[in-house]
Formats: structure tokens, C-alpha cells, sequence
């Protein structure tokens, strides 16, 4: 047993050195390789957290830029709209406008070529009973010659 303690103090012995390396090893990576990495890691977090930022805020804007043209746009149409409805009022006003003076002017032509028509109609009753009255006369002295001569 006392040869297996003995071997077992050698290795440790022997391993002294090893575990010595080993802290020194360990302390070195510490200062040139986990600290540098760190900040390093630190700052590109701040730079990729500061452009998520930076993206973030310009997603919203072209967002609010957008909201902003879409309610452009829908006041522009609005207002196409509103003109198109105007000027189609507008010329169905004067459609209306020039069909009520045509049906004016129709209805006065119409009353004014009523009256002729009447006028003509009196005129040529006035004729026909002066004619009538003449050709009844003529008839009369032609059916009754004796009589128109007894009578004068």
C-alpha cells in the first residue's frame, strides 16, 4: 500500500506543474481572448440593437408616410369626384335649361300656328257662308227664274 502512495505523490508531484500551466493558461485566456471578445460582442450588440432601432423607427415613418399619401390620395379622388358630379350637374342643368327654352319656343310656334290655323278656319267659314249665301242666291234665280223676275 505504501507503494500506491508513494506512486500517488509522484503523480501529483508530477502534476503540479500541469495544473500550474493550466491556471496560467486559463488567466491569459481570460485577458486576451474572453474580455476582448466581450466588448467586442457588447458593441455589436449596441450597434445591431442601435440599427434595429434606427429600422424600427424608419419602418414607422415610411408607415405614417404612407397613411399620410393613402389620405391624400383619398382626398384627391374626393375631390375628382366631387368635380365630375359638379360638371355633370352642370350639363344637366343646361340640358334641362335648353330643352325647357326649346319646349317654350315649340309651345309658342305651336300657339302661334294655332291661332293662324284658327284664323284661317274663321276666314275661310266667313267665306264659305258669304259664298254659300251668294251661290244660294245664284241657285235660288236659277231654280226660280219666274219668281225672281215676279219679285223684282
Amino acid at each position: 500500500m505504501q507503494e500506491i502512495l508513494n506512486q500517488l505523490g509522484d503523480l501529483v508531484l508530477g502534476s503540479v506543474p500541469t495544473a500550474i500551466f493550466f491556471l496560467i493558461l486559463l488567466a491569459a485566456y481570460q485577458v486576451l481572448v474572453r474580455k476582448p471578445m466581450e466588448k467586442v460582442l457588447a458593441d455589436r450588440h449596441g450597434r445591431t440593437g442601435g440599427a434595429m432601432d434606427d429600422a424600427k423607427a424608419a419602418i414607422a415613418a415610411a408607415e405614417a408616410k404612407t397613411t399620410e399619401y393613402e389620405t391624400r390620395l383619398r382626398d384627391a379622388r374626393s375631390e375628382i369626384f366631387n368635380a365630375r358630379a359638379a360638371r355633370q350637374k352642370a350639363a344637366s342643368d343646361a340640358r334641362d335649361k335648353a330643352l325647357a327654352e326649346a319646349r317654350t319656343a315649340a309651345q309658342h310656334r305651336i300657339g302661334v300656328a294655332r291661332e293662324a290655323v284658327e284664323r284661317s278656319g274663321a276666314e275661310a267659314k266667313a267665306q264659305i257662308e258669304t259664298q254659300a249665301a251668294a251661290l244660294s242666291q245664284s241657285v235660288m234665280a236659277a231654280i226660280l227664274p219666274h219668281r225672281a223676275g215676279v219679285a223684282r
